[in-house]
């Protein structure tokens, strides 16, 4: 019996080895619009959270409260695959030999240092240098990918429009320094394979900013990592806080690196001073207006002749679910983010800094993690909301025919049907897949001769075989094209709708806002949309 359980015990850990072993092998490289295994071509998702260590005691955030090692399991926990470590330029060029533990005598944290001795006590002495590369080592350890990211030169919080670290000749944006610096940086982590992309630089921005200026250095800059390390990818941000990128619809680049160029761009609820609209101004045509906005400045990209990768990386909210306006703002973005299967980066891991603007411990909202990075503020709501984000939908690579994946944005879950054939909201990775070739068609249930029939107003909808009636035709009913619309006998407009709050019944209801363009209702109920996938959901 001993024996036995020997034997079940090693079978154990083998399941265990073979569910928990990469599907990808490194490095990545690019094809179209898409980051792939260099290796396979397969399609590599790039599913992220920001990790600060850009800030003045430059350390990622957090090692005074847990083990360096218990924050990043419960980063794989949170089923992200990888993390944009950010850094200062000075660290590399000002501050390569300082130690951390000089570095928070420097700036009186000695709380956060007696954390740190606590909590890390191998990175006390380490270099600056060296500590971020522990981060990085650590990471890879747990099988979790790295964006290195320069965030700014001056290590302090960012961003402003007059801090001195906008743009290029800024007050602590030295050009030079800032070559240097990403050089350095490229030097010190070419041998971390894990390392799978560095980004240039975080959000330029300011009154100096200009595109010429941003040709000749963004250029100068990503050739140069590449000569570093022709393994990583270069990661290349926009204009206006990493929100334009629309100069490049005239003007590319000029070069792809061999197949190593890719671009990031931000959205938040306030981009662009938005924050208050979400809840002044009718949400189905604002959504579709911000939507709209984002693919004119940056998401085209995928698109066309040429199509390049988009890394969507920083977008968030209050992770404590309070704030109404950001919990639109992310069913709006999640609509468009899942239908176009970006890569992305959520802003942010960190529940408090060590010094945030005058503040120490200031905690921070926009964390997944709380304030003593021992738990999630919210792991059930974020696994929920996030659960489609975290699935790779797309593969260049793939010999699936595409189907379509019923979506629920305000919830997080896809439409699945039951055994009595009924549709409610479930887990995205039971869902069906539907057909749906164009407005004003029906939606047919996969591999089957149903289709999707509206009966009435309350009423859930019913799979049937007759297709041909209006009552089976569906349309995007709004501008932000998230209502999925038909009509009943009457030839009224019905659209789908989830039953009530945290219910998984679906039934067909008359469409909030659809026609009215100044309508204040809130339709997010009624928020289904259609997201392409040609891979089976693991």
């Amino acid at each position: 019996m001993k024996g036995q359980q020997q034997w079940k015990n090693i079978a154990l850990v083998c399941v265990f080895v073979l569910l928990t072993f990469k599907a990808y092998s490194l490095p990545l490289s690019t094809n179209g619009r898409w980051i792939v295994d260099a290796t396979t071509g397969q399609r590599v998702k790039l599913m992220c959270v920001n990790w600060p260590g850009h800030m003045q005691g430059m350390l990622a955030e957090g090692l005074h409260r847990r083990p360096l090692d218990d924050i990043i399991s419960l980063v794989a926990k949170l089923r992200f695959n990888c993390v944009r470590l950010t850094y200062s330029i000075h660290m590399f060029t000002r501050h390569a030999n300082l130690t951390v533990q000089q570095s928070f005598e420097n700036f009186d944290m000695k709380d956060a240092m007696a954390g740190i001795a606590q909590n890390n006590p191998s990175l006390v002495n380490l270099t600056l240098v060296e500590a971020y590369g522990a981060v990085v080592d650590s990471l890879a350890a747990h099988g979790v990918m790295v964006v290195s990211d320069n965030h700014i030169s001056q290590p302090r919080w960012c961003c402003n429009n007059d801090d001195g670290n906008g743009f290029f000749g800024d007050r602590y944006f030295d050009p030079e320094e800032w070559l240097q610096g990403i050089s350095l940086a490229a030097q010190s982590l070419k041998s971390k394979a894990e390392v799978v992309a560095m980004s240039m630089r975080n959000e330029p921005r300011g009154p100096n900013q200009n595109v010429e200026k941003w040709f000749q250095y963004m250029s100068q800059g990503a050739k140069l990592i590449h000569q570093i390390n022709p393994n990583a990818l270069v990661v290349v941000s926009g204009l206006s806080y990493d929100t334009d990128l629309s100069f490049l619809k005239n003007r590319s680049m000029g070069f792809n690196l061999d197949n190593k160029l890719v671009f990031e761009a931000h959205l938040y609820s306030f981009t662009n001073n938005m924050g208050d609209f979400w809840m002044s101004k009718p949400l189905n045509t604002f959504c579709a207006s911000v939507n709209q906005g984002f693919e004119d400045r940056a998401g085209f990209l995928v698109r066309g002749q040429n199509p390049m990768p988009l890394f969507v990386s920083e977008f968030g909210i209050d992770q404590r679910g309070v704030n109404e306006g950001q919990n639109r703002f992310l069913s709006c973005f999640f609509s468009y983010l899942t239908e176009n299967d970006f890569d992305w980066g959520l802003w942010a891991l960190q529940g408090s800094y060590y010094y945030r603007e005058g503040v120490k411990n200031a905690e921070e909202n926009f964390g997944v993690l709380d304030s003593t990075f021992a738990k999630a503020k919210n792991s059930k709501l974020f696994l929920q909301r996030f659960q489609l984000m975290q699935t790779k939908l797309q593969d260049p690579s793939s010999n699936f025919t595409t189907s379509l994946i019923m979506y629920h944005p305000l919830s997080g879950g896809c439409v699945r049907m039951n055994k009595k054939y009924q549709l409610g909201i479930s887990s995205c990775k039971t869902s069906n897949r539907w057909i749906h070739e164009q407005d004003s068609s029906p939606i047919k249930l996969a591999g089957s001769v149903l289709c999707l029939k509206a009966i009435g107003v309350g009423l859930p909808p019913i799979l049937s075989q007759d297709c041909s009636s209006q009552q089976s035709i569906w349309k995007y009913g709004s501008s932000a094209k998230l209502q999925l619309a038909t009509v009943d006998e009457q030839g009224q407009a019905l659209c789908l709708q989830r039953a009530a709050s945290h219910s998984h019944q679906i039934v067909t209801n008359k469409c909030l806002c659809s026609n009215d363009s100044q309508c204040q209702e809130d339709p997010q109920s009624q928020w289904f949309t259609l997201v392409p996938s040609n891979l089976r959901l693991v």
